[in-house]
């Protein structure tokens, strides 16, 4: 089974980014990066704050260049659910919200202080947060003036830098009527070959996790890989790819594609080269235009000397293929990587419910919060996970009609031998025959 990357963690290795993506801090950097990191503003998960402190950020940094993702992994508290605060004012707090659920925590104190129960300023709003909380009842760009230093640069080997974008492509003519594309693209860094590329008809989440995993079949892993901020690339799903198999997510600065400039570059070449020698109205589908993309990557593009390289890009890549990391085993499984996972609950019938339509899981798990696995390209589920990640069994779409003759599982009828012989009723019917027999003598 594939690790699962909790989504706390994933964020702290997001803001690390500048970080974990150098092999080498020289003296001072760290604490310049660290800096600069605190003045940027987060959506931190379950937290209204934007800022996070330096002392925050080297604490994490050292936990991850100590122990990797598992040390930015979210401790859970030994004493979690249960409240230090005396039995009789839980029992207090806890009848005076059920009384009236809309009361505050600010008002379930002052109750509190005004009955005499506590002294003023003696319950602690967290206190009372935790206690609510485990019984269910908690419910209620801008721009610098600076100019910023550009170097170029170059990866030392194929496979040490990935870039990520997206492109916006021709309108096309399809079965579902004229619809727009997008070219996503993933190039190598040191070759600038394009480990893969493919038009889509979004630039979801879903068309670039599908995009990075052809790339890695063909290519191998990438020690990083670098992409745009936009919301799609900020999915957790593509960072718990990512972080599972020990790719360095790196992402650039809002607002300057100078960061991704050899992939911008191929995009100038792509239209110059690739848009002008179509007819766009020739085609029909996705698939069409795909395999006269694809056919001019590999046939035209790699076969090309690059102008920066001397050499074209296929031939550079393939001097650094001892150094390139192969999938290896995780080849097998590598779908499972891409996989999505959302919550569901057990219904009573054994069924849960997923995109409009009823399957059926084992008995076991009736009543229980599980995770259903769903492949997101052929929306179909594959199995259920405990909330802990563990495999728990198979899923399968509700046939009513097969259940009609299907056994049912019974719990065992209780033997003689194993029926209670304390049941009142047999208590009070020996009680009555022995007084119907002493009258019976008396007479």
């Amino acid at each position: 089974m594939t690790h699962i990357i909790h989504p706390t963690a994933l964020f702290r290795i997001s803001v690390l980014g500048p970080l974990v993506s150098r092999d080498n801090l020289e003296h001072g950097e760290l604490k310049k990066i660290i800096y600069e990191l605190t003045a940027r503003t987060y959506k931190i998960p379950n937290s209204n704050h934007v800022y996070l402190s330096s002392k925050t950020i080297e604490r994490w940094y050292y936990q991850w260049h100590k122990h990797g993702i598992n040390g930015l992994m979210p401790r859970i508290r030994k004493d979690k659910g249960n409240s230090k605060l005396p039995e009789d004012i839980q029992q207090m707090l806890l009848e005076l919200k059920k009384d009236n659920p809309a009361r505050s925590l600010n008002t379930l104190i002052r109750l509190a202080e005004k009955q005499g129960a506590v002294k003023q300023g003696g319950l602690v709003r967290s206190s009372v947060y935790r206690l609510l909380k485990h019984h269910n009842l908690s419910k209620r760009s801008a721009s610098g003036t600076e100019v910023i230093e550009r170097r170029a640069f170059e990866a030392l080997f194929a496979g040490d830098i990935w870039y990520g974008d997206v492109m916006h492509g021709p309108c096309i003519q399809t079965p579902q009527g004229k619809q727009k594309t997008y070219l996503v693209s993933i190039m190598d860094d040191a070759s600038r070959l394009i480990c893969h590329t493919a038009f889509c008809l979004n630039e979801t989440a879903l068309s670039i996790e599908f995009v990075l995993k052809q790339a890695l079949l063909k290519r191998g892993l990438p020690k990083r890989f670098v992409i745009d901020n936009g919301s799609a690339y900020r999915a957790n799903t593509l960072q718990s790819i990512c972080a599972r198999l020990n790719i360095r997510l790196i992402y650039c600065r809002p607002y300057e594609p100078e960061g991704k400039g050899k992939l911008e570059r191929f995009h100038r070449t792509f239209r110059e080269q690739f848009l002008t020698e179509i007819d766009i109205q020739d085609f029909n589908s996705l698939d069409e235009l795909n395999a006269r993309l694809w056919v001019w990557v590999e046939k035209i593009y790699h076969q090309t000397i690059h102008s920066a390289l001397q050499e074209t890009p296929i031939s550079r890549f393939q001097r650094d293929l001892i150094k390139v990391k192969p999938l290896g085993n995780l080849a097998a499984n590598l779908d499972e990587y891409f996989y999505y996972r959302v919550e569901r609950f057990i219904r009573k019938d054994g069924t849960l419910n997923y995109n409009g339509s009823l399957y059926e899981v084992s008995f076991d798990y009736v009543g229980q919060h599980i995770y259903l696995v769903i492949d997101p390209h052929e929306e179909q589920p594959k199995w259920i996970e405990s909330l802990e990640y563990e495999r728990l069994g198979h899923v399968h779409l509700l046939d009513k009609h097969a259940n009609n003759n299907r056994k049912r599982k019974r719990p065992a009828v209780l033997n003689n031998k194993q029926k209670s012989k304390t049941s009142l009723v047999e208590i009070a019917y020996k009680q009555a025959a022995d007084i119907l027999n002493l009258t019976k003598k008396v007479k």
